[in-house]
């Protein structure tokens, strides 16, 4: 009995690194959006706007830190890039809360605000975990009107980040 143990364990020890490189690796455990206001990726999961796989995983949009595009440079969600796809503006005041909804917690080190390309807002968490939701109040400034804000949760102790673009209309 003692021989077919030993057998098995150094079958098993030969097997296992073999069997580590052919299983697909997981992503990183971060994953988050913004739900209010709504962002592109909340109205594809609640049906406003049709949409492809981002309907089914609206927390996915992760790319590269650095990036300024609703998709984060991921294909899959290029439709999240198209400006003429209907996305409804969601009318707000010159200062709003942005709630972001995190399915996995992720050590962060900042949470950015853009508006054409210029930073509206900063938030430092210096690498905190963060809850389950997140809350940012952003101010616009003097910016009214229609806005495409793109806000970007920079994960601390990864190369990536998370994206959302979120449709509104400034003082409404």
């Amino acid at each position: 009995m003692h021989a077919r143990k030993k057998t098995a364990a150094l079958i098993g020890a030969a097997l296992a690194p073999a069997l580590a490189l052919t299983l697909p690796t997981g992503s990183a455990s971060a994953h988050g959006y913004i739900n209010s206001p709504p962002s592109r990726q909340a109205q594809c999961a609640a049906g406003t706007v049709s949409c492809g796989d981002i309907t089914y995983e609206p927390q996915s949009v992760e790319g590269p830190k650095g990036l300024t595009s609703c998709s984060g440079g991921n294909s899959r969600f290029a439709e999240l890039d198209d400006d003429s796809k209907g996305w409804v503006a969601t009318p707000v005041q010159s200062s709003t809360t942005f709630e972001w909804k995190l399915t996995a917690q992720h050590a962060t080190s900042t949470w950015q605000y853009f508006v054409g390309g210029q930073e509206i807002a900063e938030f430092n968490d210096n690498g905190a975990k963060p809850g389950a939701t997140v809350t940012h109040q952003v101010d616009f400034g003097s910016l009214t009107g229609h806005q495409k804000v793109l806000a970007v949760w920079n994960i601390a102790d990864t190369t990536n980040a998370f994206y959302a673009c979120i449709d509104v209309n400034v003082g409404s």
